[in-house]
């Protein structure tokens, strides 16, 4: 299908998600990639990873850019040319990007039981005793995982600790937003956080915060 879902966060910033039915051949049809993701996109053994690849580029064009608008700093971070904030993000079918005039992070992650064994390596368990059941507690250590994983996109700092330096301010999963504070290496900052679910999937983004918050 084309489009799965566009959200206007304000007027500066967009976020536009894929979800992934199409072949390989329909998603390059029309598609000039730039040398590099040329050899990324051929270097793929992933069938799922190459259309993911592809219709990340669709989604740009629905926001008005093409492959040759982006590049890729030292550290991996992609950038567009003309200085707006892009960040991307797949998972399985589903794919998505945000783009603003501020820094931004983006995750999307599917609800699994896998991650109840990595919990303790990201988030202190002992916040999440008061959940009814462990479908409410994968929800919600899920969208945390995700907005941690969408603010490390965005800070770029290597070293910074999920469970350390990454700290997420609790959330009922009816307000759909939360902040996110980071301190390391010289960062002390909020963060806006907004998330949503749909089809077995939680997809969060982040960009910095106009107000402080509790901690």
């Amino acid at each position: 299908m084309p489009l799965y879902k566009t959200i206007t966060v304000d007027e500066h910033t967009k976020v536009f998600i894929w979800k992934v039915e199409e072949s390989f051949e329909w998603l390059s049809d029309g598609i000039e990639l730039t040398e590099h993701c040329q050899k990324r996109v051929d270097g793929m053994k992933s069938e799922i990873h190459r259309r993911g690849f592809m219709s990340i580029r669709h989604l740009m064009a629905k926001a008005g850019y093409v492959d040759h608008d982006l590049y890729y700093g030292d550290d991996g971070k992609p950038h567009l040319k003309d200085d707006k904030y892009i960040s991307i993000t797949h998972s399985f079918n589903f794919t998505a990007i945000i783009i603003s005039d501020k820094d931004v992070g983006i995750d999307i992650e599917k609800q699994r039981n896998k991650i109840l064994k990595i919990a303790h390596k990201f988030t202190p368990l002992d916040e999440y005793h008061t959940l009814a059941n462990e479908e409410a507690l994968i929800r919600k250590l899920t969208i945390v995982w995700g907005a941690k994983e969408s603010v490390y996109k965005l800070i770029a700092q290597p070293g910074v600790g999920f469970l350390q330096h990454i700290n997420v301010t609790d959330f009922d999963f009816d307000d759909f937003i939360t902040t996110t504070h980071v301190r390391y290496n010289g960062i002390d900052d909020w963060f806006d956080v907004n998330f949503l679910e749909f089809e077995n999937f939680t997809c969060v983004y982040v960009k910095p915060s106009n107000s402080k918050s509790k901690a």
